[in-house]
């Protein structure tokens, strides 16, 4: 049996809608989903509890799937299977979101449990390699997808974000801590007018059962709103949520949605 962790966004609720067996659906409190509804809560203090909780069920394999935020520890709530955890886990919140992200892999994988991708489970989720969109990019837009690339490898070896803009092989924007859409936000005022793209990708080296990078509608109408001409995404590598809304939103107002072979 299949339980998928949820958190926020569209991904759980995409993820849920294509299996064809509904799994059992988890969430961390703090952290709980905003699409589907959670049938086991758990808090982190208590994850070896929930592991054990999930073998009753027989569960065999987690799809973690939506954002989570990283939850504060009381040391007074820490259960008797949990505490052999603590060093793991403290380790984990202190870390970088790519080394946080390994860690709690570890544990499940170390509890038993078999890990599986939101694109493993759901494939579809992948758009193919190519344009699918009326506008095309152009020239210049190619040579600002090349350097997104470029930018976005130089960020992830920090561990710093999955998506930039870049408009005349400049960086304009970078993500950080708080995320692609507010990177976005920042671009409302920018000084040097139109045009640029939005290069978004997974880390190089990253493991990816969990944590790609996703877009959805509402990145569209924020790449529009930021005066950005397309969006440039690495095929294979980042998730496209209501694919039909994001080619649409696209169409209608005026960008490009461009699937990149990396």
């Amino acid at each position: 049996m299949l339980a998928v962790i949820a958190g926020t966004g569209l991904l759980p609720k995409e993820v849920c809608e294509r299996l064809a067996k509904r799994p059992l659906i988890c969430a961390m409190e703090g952290s709980e989903p905003d699409c589907v509804d959670a049938e086991i809560s758990f808090r982190i203090e208590q994850l070896g509890s929930f592991f054990a909780r999930l073998k009753a069920a027989d569960v065999t394999e987690i799809c973690l799937a939506g954002a989570v935020r990283r939850p504060p520890i009381d040391p007074s709530a820490i259960d008797a299977a949990t505490m052999p955890m603590v060093p793991v886990i403290q380790a984990a919140l202190g870390a970088g979101d790519d080394g946080a992200l390994r860690a709690v892999m570890g544990l499940i994988e170390q509890a038993g449990f078999t890990l599986r991708a939101a694109h493993e489970v759901a494939p579809d989720l992948l758009m193919e390699e190519g344009i699918a969109t009326q506008v095309q990019p152009g020239e210049l837009d190619k040579a600002d997808a090349s350097r997104g690339a470029e930018v976005v490898a130089a960020m992830s070896a920090a561990d710093i974000g999955q998506s930039c803009a870049i408009r005349a092989r400049q960086a304009i924007a970078v993500e950080n801590i708080f995320g692609t859409n507010w990177m976005l936000q920042s671009l409302a005022a920018r000084p040097d007018g139109q045009g640029g793209v939005m290069f978004k990708a997974p880390k190089p080296g990253q493991d990816r059962r969990a944590d790609l990078p996703a877009i959805g509608p509402d990145t569209v109408e924020l790449v529009a709103a930021a005066g950005l001409s397309g969006i440039v995404l690495e095929a294979g590598g980042v998730l496209v949520l209501e694919q039909e809304k994001v080619i649409a939103a696209c169409d209608r107002l005026g960008l490009f949605l461009w699937l990149r072979q990396p």
